[in-house]
């Protein structure tokens, strides 16, 4: 009989089954503390700060904090990033990456959307949008000399 008078559903056996895993706590937050020095992969299904070092892959579902004294080197794919310390790789941010003032980021950077702001060290060639080609111009859309008018005077 299990505790509190409820059945015991388990017959005894008290081993987690095969193949089913724990909900992953939304709050929960991963921390890798200064001093800390991780080399290799780390995957992540929530959100993960660092303010030690990582050298390697990063992956994480969720939001990637880079703290003040962090570092990452290597490569970094997450849903929201925000960087305050140290960045150097390749950083894959599908939705927002927001870069403070304390930042130095050198790499590529694949994001949805950007903030950058100001006094931030920002060295990095820059794909935004997901991807997303921009539209063929159409002939209308052609400037007004190449259609054969004339432009207004403002």
């Amino acid at each position: 009989m299990a505790m509190f008078g409820g059945k015991d559903t388990n017959n005894g056996n008290n081993k987690p089954k095969v193949g089913t895993s724990t909900p992953v706590n939304p709050n929960a937050i991963n921390s890798l503390v200064q001093g800390a020095v991780v080399e290799g992969n780390v995957k992540s299904e929530s959100d993960i700060r660092v303010d030690g070092t990582i050298k390697g892959k990063l992956h994480c579902d969720t939001k990637v904090v880079i703290g003040p004294t962090g570092f990452i080197e290597g490569e970094v794919r997450c849903a929201n990033a925000v960087i305050e310390g140290k960045f150097e790789g390749v950083i894959m941010v599908s939705e927002l990456l927001n870069v403070r003032e304390s930042a130095v980021v050198n790499g590529d950077v694949t994001t949805g959307k950007l903030i950058v702001q100001a006094g931030a060290v920002f060295n990095v060639t820059c794909d935004m949008g997901g991807g997303t080609t921009a539209p063929k111009a159409s002939p209308a859309a052609a400037k007004p000399e190449e259609r054969g008018t004339k432009a207004p005077n403002n």
